[in-house]
Order: C-alpha cells, then structure tokens, then sequence
C-alpha cells in the first residue's frame, strides 16, 4: 500500500487538482478538515461507486485521509480489495496536516467518537458493577462484556461500539454540513 506525508501532498495538491477524500465521520469532517478534501464515511465506502463517480480521472492516484492514518489504510485495502490498485493512504492523516500548518476548514466543535466511545464504556462499566453489588452480582456481567468487548476491539482494531455511536443522531450531519463525491 503506498503512503505519502502531508507536506508531499500539499505540494501535489499545489501543481494539480487531486482527489482527496476524508474517511472519518461526517461531524469529525466538519470539525477539522484538509482544505479541498471531500467526505466519504469509512462506513459507507463503496469503491465501484467511488471510482465511477471520478470518471476520466479513474486512473489518476485517489489520496486517502482521516484523523491518523489507521481509517484511511482499512479505506485503502478496501480500495485495493475492488482491484484499485492507485489508492495513497496520507501519513499522520488530518492530526500530521493540522500540525504542519496546512490549510484547514475549520467548523462547529464535536464530541469525539474516541472519547463517546471510552465515556459510555466507563458509565456502563460503573453501571454495572453498581448494580451488582447494590441488587444483584449477576450484574458484574455486564461490567465484564464490556470490558470483553474493549479487549476484543483493541485486538480487532474493530470497535462495535464506536459504529454504533456513529449512527446515533448527534454523530449526523445534515445536507448543509457534508460534503460528498458523487
């Protein structure tokens, strides 16, 4: 899989216009993005249609990007999976862009999916374990899926409960706030 730094991709961006697409959440989009990216939900990537959507320029590289680099390498392996083989994962992703004083949009403040993520496995896991020893111990089961749960998504890189957060209301964007290729 190919890789580029960010100040390599200015430059590129610079000479020539570039498809750049930013496969994070469409509220972490509209907090902070790469100016001149375009938003395509990890979730909701559709390489046929992604690449039919870049019609004569199907063949030119399609840079990829999100908070780090971790989505934006599952969103290239995707990619390659369909047989397109011309996909660039950006190094450091949006965080590695922000630092390196690239131009950015910047817009309204969000909770991130990261923190919902460790505040609603911290509330269940109290949860639990409060009502295991205030009502009932087979209440700590609770407590103890969720924690098997956390284990099992730092192994996987796969969390369950952070996709299911994503499709909650306040992780949506309306029309005015996202931008799509298509």
């Amino acid at each position: 899989m190919q890789t580029i730094d960010v100040r390599q991709l200015a430059g590129k961006m610079r000479n020539s216009p570039i498809d750049l697409i930013d496969v994070r959440t469409p509220v972490e989009f509209r907090e902070l993005h790469a100016d001149g990216a375009l938003n395509v939900p990890l979730d909701g990537l559709v390489p046929a249609e992604l690449l039919q959507s870049r019609g004569d320029r199907a063949n030119e590289p399609l840079y990829l990007i999100c908070k780090s680099g971790g989505r934006s390498a599952k969103a290239a392996q995707k990619c390659i999976d369909a047989g397109f083989m011309n996909v660039v994962s950006v190094d450091g992703g949006t965080s590695a862009w922000a630092q390196a004083g690239l131009p950015i949009q910047r817009g309204k403040k969000a909770v991130s999916l990261e923190r919902q993520v460790r505040i609603l496995a911290g509330l269940l896991t109290l949860v639990g374990a409060m009502l295991g020893y205030f009502v009932h111990p087979a209440f700590v089961g609770l407590s103890a899926f969720i924690g098997a749960g956390l284990m099992f998504a730092g192994i996987t890189d796969t969390c369950g409960m952070g996709m299911m957060l994503a499709k909650m209301p306040w992780n949506k964007v309306g029309d005015a706030g996202a931008c799509q290729v298509g």
